[in-house]
């Protein structure tokens, strides 16, 4: 039978998305996000042509892909870990270190967001896909707070620009909270997370950041942890945290 020219372009249409990374197709074709179909993925849920797919595999047009229900009911657990300088969230350099080479928890769990190698502080960690989602959507507009030190003075007409935001490159970052804690110190709270978003936003005033540490994210406090410690989230403290994501406990 012969395809009218509507069928010819609809077919045209859904070739052109092939081939495509698996985790690329799931966010596409799923209601999740890249980072929720990798976990998907790993955890043996995701069944390509009659297998279990592989973090990194290729979909063609023509393969069947089959996202199973995990009908037990899950164990997510979650970790607040105080990330030291010197340690990569992900380490794409061999002779870096990153968090899995140095931290040991109780389950397998992944950092959700990242902080570069040269700050430190608070990360949260999971074994809850839901999470890179719902907390790092910056249309969300959850909260992350940092200590900024830098190398020198830094003026009120500065701390109030920060406050409105910077243009860095060809993008204007969102309004944010900061005041002045010292001489050579503020607290900045931002709701969104652009890489190195701090550091190029005081580069951008030609201020150099000396030191940078993430104290809280949403409710969740770094304390008194110490660098290199963590400690797991529960009870009222985890169910404020993931109610304000909108999520319920697992």
């Amino acid at each position: 039978m012969r395809q009218s020219p509507k069928q010819k372009r609809e077919k045209a249409s859904v070739n052109a998305e092939f081939p495509v990374r698996i985790n690329k197709y799931l966010a596409t074709h799923f209601p999740v996000t890249r980072r929720a179909a990798d976990e998907l993925i790993s955890s043996g849920l995701v069944i390509l042509n009659g297998r279990k797919a592989l973090l990194g595999d290729i979909v063609q047009a023509e393969d069947k892909v089959e996202v199973r229900n995990n009908t037990q009911k899950p164990n997510y657990r979650y970790f607040a870990y105080h990330k030291p300088a010197g340690i990569a969230t992900h380490a794409s350099d061999p002779k870096e270190k990153a968090i899995s080479d140095v931290l040991r928890l109780p389950v397998k769990a992944f950092p959700i967001g990242r902080l570069d190698k040269d700050s430190r502080g608070l990360i949260i960690l999971s074994n809850d896909g839901r999470l890179a989602g719902a907390l790092l959507s910056p249309e969300e507009g959850h909260e992350k707070e940092y200590i900024v030190t830098t190398d020198k003075t830094v003026t009120t007409e500065q701390a109030e620009r920060l406050s409105k935001g910077i243009k860095i490159e060809n993008y204007h970052t969102k309004k944010s909270k900061v005041q002045k804690t010292g001489d050579k110190e503020f607290t900045i709270i931002l709701t969104e997370g652009k890489k190195h978003q701090v550091r190029r936003m005081c580069s951008a005033l030609n201020l150099e950041t000396k030191d940078l540490i993430r104290t809280r994210i949403e409710n969740i406090k770094l304390g008194d942890l110490k660098a290199g410690d963590f400690r797991e989230l529960t009870g009222a403290e985890l169910d404020q945290f993931l109610g304000g994501l909108k999520l319920v406990r697992g």
